[in-house]
């Protein structure tokens, strides 16, 4: 036996996603359902969902930049960094990549 689930979206999304879908070999259903197949499998959303408090992007003045730019010089200077290389490694490491 099985159920339908009917949800109502914008037009704009529906379009994009299934175009996306298509592109992956798929379609929207089947995507849908290997949403909810993943939900279960890992007892909850198969993704990070967040709130973000501020706008990451916000502009910065010139002497924010510079501010920042000081900041990092001296924790460069102090050796209060990471190897790009150690970053990915522990990445992957850390996500399976």
């Amino acid at each position: 036996m099985s159920s339908t689930i009917q949800v109502r979206v914008d037009d704009d999304l529906k379009t994009r996603s299934d175009k996306l879908f298509k592109d992956l070999g798929t379609d929207t259903t089947t995507a849908i359902r290997i949403f909810l197949t993943q939900s279960l499998a890992v007892n909850g959303f198969p993704f990070e969902i967040k709130k973000i408090a501020e706008n990451p992007f916000t502009s910065l003045s010139e002497v924010e930049m510079l501010d920042k730019l000081e900041t990092a010089r001296k924790h460069a200077a102090q050796e209060m960094y990471k190897d790009a290389d150690d970053v990915s490694r522990d990445m992957r490491a850390k996500y399976g990549l």
